[in-house]
């Protein structure tokens, strides 16, 4: 009888640098299924309109979306948040509890440091 030894884990990949070059690059190696929102945003917040005042504003948001889909399990567990409080909750209260955890969860995410 041999004993099979469990399959390791993926490791979370480590956050870029942030800056949006390195936080693309992360994305396009890590989470590609974000890079044609990530684009399409880019060139309509940043590109189209030679403006980087929306710059923190984007990389708030793209930092904490990368942060969550490049740990999968994370990633999952957001998603059956959403989607529990969309699809199959009928109390309202309920539903309200289940987004507001999701949005801990993305705000937490936003936090997290580059390297980490």
């Amino acid at each position: 009888m041999t004993a099979h030894a469990e399959e390791p884990a993926p490791a979370v990949p480590p956050m870029p640098e942030r800056t949006p070059k390195a936080l693309r690059q992360a994305i396009a190696r890590h989470a590609p299924q974000l890079l044609p929102d990530f684009d399409e945003h880019w060139k309509r917040a940043i590109a189209d309109t030679y403006d980087i005042a929306p710059l923190p504003a984007f990389m708030a948001r793209w930092w904490g979306e990368y942060a969550i889909a490049r740990d999968p399990e994370l990633d999952a567990h957001v998603a059956d948040l959403e989607h529990r409080a969309a699809y199959e909750c009928s109390d309202i209260d309920e539903a309200r509890a289940l987004l507001e955890e999701a949005s801990r969860i993305r705000y937490r995410a936003r936090e997290t440091r580059p390297g980490r």
